[in-house]
């Protein structure tokens, strides 16, 4: 069979409308002491542009230079910034361990940082906030609690954070997969990526694959004493890793996992999202859409892939369900033929549009 015409991948190639370029500015922003939280931070496009809070997502996932191209550069002024314990923020969770880099880590302190960041860089009025996966959870929260000071979401890849949701990407059929490997005994994303939800599962014992999240949970707590200890605390995290940034494609890449398989990315990217997922996300249950008509007014713009097996669609659905609830429906809301991953060209094109056809800020 001739396979070179059969399409290899959907994630972005010449679609981009703007081009890469270096930050205006860089710097590190104290905002907590023991430990010395230090969150690094990039300035995008117009100095004197309309202020993009990036949100990335994960949490821990942090930002990379390409998430600047979907803002006109001659327009915007775009601030990209690791939350506390990935990326160039200090401590991380891969080189200080998660007894430091997790402590004070939770939603609550990440929403009090993003205040902290735009009074530092001097961002006094509403600003445009952006985020996808993770980034859609903690702008919707942001926006919850401080709604005078955003003018506008946008979103993507709507994440509620519920437990439900978890146990789609996490759960699956784990319990039974012992003597049912392909049994279709629970929803999930392992439906559309059975070989890859192999070597996520096989790295918990069977005995303990009733609570999947849980097991792995056990794994990065336990306090490595030997070079084996360390082996699988990081093979874990390399699972955890790879298997989202495997799914987030609705195509996946034929081998290379990309930053996902890199032994620093993962070690802090599973971690905290592990800690993060044990705690409920720090929030009440459903407080994203008990709390829906705080954002009734603010214009939100959502996008969602169709085949997202991260973030399914019916989240989006039920965003928008709520806000239904509070006579407000979305500025936009776009469904791409796209998976999860905001490089995919579809999603490209369809944010960067909405960036685009935004009313200027007064």
């Amino acid at each position: 069979m001739d396979l070179s015409k059969l399409q290899s991948t959907s994630t972005v190639e010449d679609e981009w409308t703007y081009p890469l370029a270096a930050a205006n500015r860089t710097g590190w922003l104290q905002v907590d002491q023991d430990p010395d939280h230090r969150l690094y931070w990039e300035e995008y496009g117009n100095p004197a542009g309309e202020p993009v809070m990036f949100l990335h997502g994960g949490p821990g996932g942090a930002c990379a230079p390409l998430m600047s191209r979907f803002f006109d550069p001659a327009r915007y002024r775009v601030i990209l910034f690791d939350q506390r314990g990935c990326g160039k923020s200090e401590p991380t969770v891969a080189a200080a361990g998660p007894d430091v880099a997790l402590i004070r880590n939770t939603t609550d302190d990440l929403v009090d940082d993003i205040r902290r960041l735009r009074d530092a860089l001097g961002i006094a009025g509403k600003m445009h906030v952006f985020g996808g996966s993770w980034g859609s959870t903690l702008a919707l929260i942001y926006a919850i609690r401080h709604p005078d000071e955003v003018a506008t979401l946008i979103l993507r890849g709507i994440f509620l954070g519920e437990r439900e949701d978890l146990l789609y990407m996490y759960q699956g059929n784990a319990a039974t997969y012992a003597d049912q490997p392909y049994a279709l005994t629970a929803p999930g994303s392992y439906v559309t990526y059975p070989d890859e939800w192999k070597a996520f599962v096989e790295v918990i014992d069977p005995a303990d694959r009733g609570d999947m999240m849980a097991a792995y949970k056990a794994i990065f707590d336990m306090i490595p004493h030997t070079d084996a200890d360390r082996a699988r605390q990081l093979r874990a995290a390399l699972a955890w890793s790879v298997w989202e940034g495997t799914i987030s494609n609705m195509i996946p890449k034929d081998s290379d996992p990309g930053k996902f398989g890199e032994a620093a990315f993962a070690l802090s990217f599973a971690q905290i999202e592990a800690h993060f997922f044990a705690n409920e996300l720090f929030v009440p249950p459903a407080y994203i859409v008990d709390n829906a008509g705080r954002i009734a007014t603010i214009p939100t713009h959502i996008v969602h892939g169709r085949f997202d097996q991260v973030c399914p669609l019916t989240q989006a659905s039920r965003l928008i369900a709520a806000m239904a609830t509070h006579g407000a429906t979305p500025a936009s809301y776009t469904i791409t033929n796209a998976g999860h991953s905001a490089m995919e060209a579809q999603t490209v094109l369809a944010l960067t549009a909405i960036m685009d056809g935004l009313p200027p800020l007064d």
